[in-house]
């Protein structure tokens, strides 16, 4: 029997070289807690009750931290091939799923997820259904991130990454935040068209939207999320400001 009832996935497989230390990333403190937790709550809090925890490097660390945790489940990807083949894991949850039902995926480094930018996206995702939603941010400085280029119309046409991207592209301001919401058949379909021909050797979700578009697929950018949402971390010295964002929203 298929459910309709929403899925997430967390990416949380990765060890974090920039970090410097042999914790998984996921489990730095942030205010004292590990930062995954901060991601976790966020879904909850728009109602997202099943929550696939995708993990990697020090597995048993995550889940041991994670134990007990109520909706939260496991998936393993025991080679880190990519954010592709992170989802990848999750199929057989996935499969579980009526075809229209969302799938957000988001990463574990993003304790300042906004529960409001998640409710906002799902009621888009259940009002327009489209075959996948993406998230996006307007940033003075997009240095770094995949910009979301769109038609005359402004209608979504694909992910260009920093590398990739022409003079012109990179005047883009709207940026990808890896935070999505796919209908599961869709999705499914995507990853199972997935290659790895690039410099990385690795499969990739950005890659994603732009197979469904060019499929004929309905594929959407919202840009709703909040400034304070585009703190990840990727390295500990972006351990202070997160937490000083944190505490003042708590203020």
């Amino acid at each position: 029997m298929t459910s309709t009832a929403p899925l997430a996935v967390i990416l949380a497989a990765g060890k974090g070289t920039r970090m410097r230390s042999e914790l998984p990333k996921v489990l730095f403190p942030v205010l004292g807690r590990p930062m995954i937790e901060f991601v976790l709550e966020a879904l909850e809090a728009a109602g997202i009750r099943r929550k696939v925890v995708v993990v990697g490097y020090r597995a048993d660390e995550v889940r041991k931290t994670l134990a007990g945790r109520p909706g939260v489940e496991f998936a393993e990807q025991h080679e880190q091939l990519g954010t592709g083949h992170a989802v990848m894991m999750c199929r057989s949850q996935i499969a579980e799923l009526d075809d229209s039902s969302p799938v957000v995926i988001v990463t574990g480094d993003s304790p300042l997820l906004q529960p409001a930018s998640l409710r906002t996206l799902l009621d888009y995702f259940e009002r327009e259904k489209p075959a996948c939603l993406l998230g996006t941010l307007e940033k003075e400085d997009p240095t770094g991130l995949g910009r979301i280029v769109r038609d005359d119309e402004g209608e979504f046409l694909g992910i260009v990454e920093e590398k990739d991207a022409t003079p012109q592209q990179r005047w883009i301001r709207e940026v990808n935040m890896s935070t999505y919401v796919f209908a599961a058949g869709p999705l499914l379909d995507s990853l199972g068209r997935l290659d790895n021909r690039n410099q990385q050797g690795e499969y990739y979700v950005t890659d994603c939207p732009g197979i469904l578009k060019q499929s004929g697929r309905k594929v959407a950018a919202l840009p709703v999320l909040q400034p304070c949402e585009a703190l990840s971390i990727n390295r500990v010295e972006d351990i202070p400001p997160v937490e000083a964002a944190l505490a003042a929203r708590r203020s």
